[in-house]
């Protein structure tokens, strides 16, 4: 199992030392969200400031942008990272497609699908030297000339991964993508009894195995050595769970486990602006369900003990800053590396 490193909230001034101080601490992979920052430009500075990890977006929002910008933004930092760069792609949800971003919202599996092919037709027209041509319900790419083909490139098309929560993604990615990116909002229940067989599913669609195929996810980590530490982070691991949990795209989690209910309540309290109350609705057996708890050493034998072969690549959903807890970081580190 592959640890990495996430940013939910990247600042592009610190991407330099971040990646430095990541890459020397050992992480495997370096992944950036697209929250209230460009994922790419971001990853162009890790790139500089590496050699070793891999690094991805986890992930970059898909419909605002057209496959030939995200073929040719993927291209050059495949080309620039020498061969160490992960399109991880994601949907979002209508409201943020709509009113952050003023694109519009249809079919968002079907476009999904189309936004992947439409990706590699270009990556395959800049490769082999072949003509452009893709046509499907949303893109018709059939323009390709001299001027504007970045030509190929030393190393292997950039795997795609995508998110993916319900069953119709969850195939998509299967038959489509090199991996999955799961959201922390997830249970060990979940990716056995849902999201695995339905990535099998679509791994059966294009005549792969599990073998073939990533899976990726942050996991809420709760690190027990410091006791005023250790319960900042339970408080902050509380918060997000009823924050993610009043979110309808996460339904299919919580109905798994009957926590509808109470997914229902959280729903109304979030409409109602009850931000402060929320994490009082998070159960401990909610808790133990969606987070690990132990030392930072601990840590990886926990993930590995609860998660088995359901994973492949983990990061914690905890900041990380260079500097500040460099040892805990450093233990689950050499946990994860540990045979």
């Amino acid at each position: 199992m592959k640890f990495d490193v996430s940013f939910l909230q990247p600042r592009l001034a610190q991407m330099p030392a971040y990646a430095a101080a990541a890459e020397a601490l050992g992480f495997d992979g370096f992944w950036v969200a697209e929250t209230n920052s460009d994922p790419f430009l971001n990853l162009a500075l890790a790139a500089e400031h590496s050699r070793q990890m891999t690094l991805g977006t986890a992930i970059a929002v898909a419909f605002p942008r057209s496959p030939a910008i995200l073929a040719y933004t993927a291209w050059d930092l495949q080309r620039y990272s020498r061969g160490r760069f992960v399109l991880g792609l994601g949907p979002q949800v209508k409201a943020h497609n709509v009113l952050r971003f003023g694109v519009k919202w249809e079919k968002p599996v079907a476009k999904m699908r189309e936004t992947i092919e439409a990706i590699r037709a270009f990556w395959h027209t800049w490769q082999t030297g072949a003509p452009l041509d893709y046509a499907g319900e949303f893109f018709k790419l059939m323009l390709m000339t001299p001027f504007f083909d970045p030509g190929p490139i030393d190393y292997p098309p950039p795997p795609i991964y995508i998110a993916a929560v319900n069953e119709q993604m969850l195939r998509l990615a299967g038959s489509h993508c090199d991996g999955v990116h799961i959201h922390a909002l997830h249970t060990a229940r979940y990716l056995r009894e849902v999201a695995l067989p339905e990535i099998e599913t679509g791994l059966a669609r294009s005549s792969r195995t599990r073998a073939d195929f990533t899976v990726n996810t942050a996991v809420f980590a709760i690190p027990t050595d410091d006791p005023a530490e250790a319960r900042a982070a339970e408080a902050h691991v509380r918060q997000q769970l009823s924050f993610y949990m009043s979110t309808p795209a996460y339904r299919a989690v919580l109905e798994l486990h009957g926590w509808q209910d109470t997914a229902d309540q959280l729903g109304h309290m979030a409409r109602a602006g009850q931000w402060a109350e929320m994490p009082d609705r998070i159960t401990d057996e909610m808790l133990d369900a969606f987070a690990v708890t132990g030392s930072w050493a601990a840590l990886p034998g926990l993930i590995r003990a609860r998660y088995g072969d359901l994973l492949d690549r983990v990061a914690y959903y905890l900041p990380f800053e260079p500097g500040a807890n460099d040892a805990g970081w450093a233990a689950s580190v050499a946990g994860f590396k540990e045979k």
